[in-house]
């Protein structure tokens, strides 16, 4: 009888808790997704071959997306985040088009591109962080030399898992310039000098349109030896919105860190999933005891709650590391908790 009574309770749309109550309330989070590595030395050619023979009418982004081996359907690089690596060539245009899912790039290679984001057209150079928030119009124009590359980065995963994602395609292939090149950047000088005649949106989106490296790396050399930094992330600066000093987006927050030679950093975890890209030199992240050689911009998953550590291999040189994840999500439901831990090196 006990089966049928188990039967009939499925067939009401109702089931017994205590059959599944390890499963809802486990004893410390697991996630699906699992530490794994990008290699751009692999990838690169894959993109450049896909750039001669797919044209961006045929794909709208020709994009090779990042997916982790334990998100494959839907795919994603890490639970609430996904990143993908983009590729656009000389005079060629990506159709414009908007969505709910925050986004930004990270530029990797090449100049003379720039992304239009609600009528400002935003200039992509290396090291570059560009932010393109949720339903914010968007397209690409590539006006250089030589192919255009770089870190695409959305929330997609988070927002889709939410049914809140909505998606629209401009009426033309590129929106009208509207705005000053680069104004959203210009207006602002990292929030120590900021426009009295602007106020906050509402959003939680920074108005800063391009972090560009040229003050990312102006800031590290400016405290050089002096900062002691984190045992566990070396010199972390975060990418902040000038007028409240918090993350970037609501959903993602953006870092950059320096590796000194020699670095052995300490074990951590934390709630929120990361995706790291490599800006420069070599070395190795240990995640829960899986060590991920690196070199300059591959890609490295973190799921959250996942034990790492990070190692500078050279004795000589920095390494620069991008990170962004989903810490002002956890923080702001009052889910981030971090801790120290052994990643098993």
């Amino acid at each position: 009888m006990t089966d049928d009574a188990y039967a009939a309770l499925e067939q009401l749309g109702a089931a017994p808790l205590w059959r599944f109550y390890g499963n809802l309330f486990p004893a410390q989070p697991r996630s699906r997704a699992l530490p794994y590595r990008w290699s751009w030395q692999d990838l690169r050619p894959h993109l450049l071959h896909f750039s001669k023979t797919l044209s961006l009418h045929e794909a709208e982004r020709r994009v090779l997306m990042l997916v982790n081996p334990g998100l494959t359907d839907p795919p994603a690089t890490v639970t609430t985040l996904y990143a993908g690596l983009q590729i656009i060539l000389p005079g060629e245009t990506a159709q414009a088009h908007r969505h709910t899912s925050n986004a930004f790039r990270f530029v990797l290679e090449g100049e003379g591109a720039y992304t239009t984001v609600n009528g400002e057209p935003v200039r992509m150079a290396p090291g570059d962080l560009l932010l393109t928030p949720g339903w914010h119009w968007h397209d690409h124009t590539h006006q250089g030399d030589a192919p255009m590359i770089w870190l695409d980065a959305l929330d997609y995963p988070l927002v889709n898992a939410l049914e809140a994602g909505f998606y629209e395609q401009y009426p033309e292939r590129l929106q009208p310039l509207t705005r000053g090149a680069d104004l959203g950047s210009r207006q602002f000088l990292h929030g120590r000098l900021n426009p009295t005649w602007l106020t906050p949106d509402g959003t939680g989106n920074s108005p800063v349109t391009r972090y560009t490296w040229q003050e990312t790396a102006r800031a590290l050399d400016a405290i050089a030896e002096d900062a002691t930094g984190s045992e566990v992330d070396g010199i972390a600066l975060e990418y902040t919105d000038p007028f409240t000093g918090g993350p970037v987006m609501p959903t993602i927050g953006c870092r950059i860190h320096r590796l000194r030679p020699g670095f052995d950093g300490a074990g951590r975890r934390h709630t929120a999933s990361t995706v790291i890209n490599v800006v420069r030199g070599e070395g190795a992240t240990v995640v829960d005891g899986v060590r991920l050689e690196w070199s300059e911009h591959d890609t490295i998953a973190i799921p959250g709650w996942a034990t790492y550590r990070h190692v500078n291999a050279s004795a000589s040189r920095d390494a620069v590391l991008f990170s962004y994840s989903d810490e002002p999500v956890m923080r702001s439901l009052g889910l981030y908790r971090t801790e120290p831990g052994d990643p098993g090196a």
